[in-house]
């Protein structure tokens, strides 16, 4: 069997609020706080880092067919150059995903520009929703 590749996104003890509060942009800080409190409101857990930009919640360890393994946050997300990305990915077959207002999906992410593109309490129906299926499929 092929060695595993490093993995890079590894939970860390670098601060949070640290990280968070370099953002430049002063909306997407705020609106990544409040984010940050919604998904630890969902998970009943504090924040961490993983690999330098991700902040996730709780997590799970996987198993691949191909032998490669690692742990990986419940739920997460990340402030990127051109929007907040969550990484909530058993939500996007929920009928909330109508209602919640101005955002892209791609595999396993949800990216919304800012806070007040979505329905804030939608928003956070999804996060609970995918902690709650993560969280029952992982154990997390």
């Amino acid at each position: 069997m092929a060695k595993n590749a490093e993995i890079k996104t590894k939970v860390n003890n670098a601060s949070v609020k640290d990280f968070l509060n370099l953002i430049e942009d002063d909306q997407k800080r705020k609106d990544c706080f409040e984010i940050s409190k919604m998904m630890e409101k969902a998970t009943k857990q504090k924040p961490k880092m993983w690999g330098p930009s991700i902040v996730g919640f709780s997590n799970f360890h996987y198993i691949y067919e191909s032998g490669r393994e690692g742990d990986m946050p419940i739920i997460a997300f990340s402030p990127r150059k051109q929007n907040i990305t969550l990484y909530i990915d058993q939500s996007f077959d929920s009928p909330l995903m109508k209602k919640l207002g101005k955002f892209k999906i791609s595999k396993v992410c949800l990216h919304i520009n800012k806070l007040t593109d979505v329905d804030i309490k939608v928003l956070q129906e999804l996060i609970n929703e995918a902690a709650k299926a993560d969280l029952s499929k992982y154990g997390g």
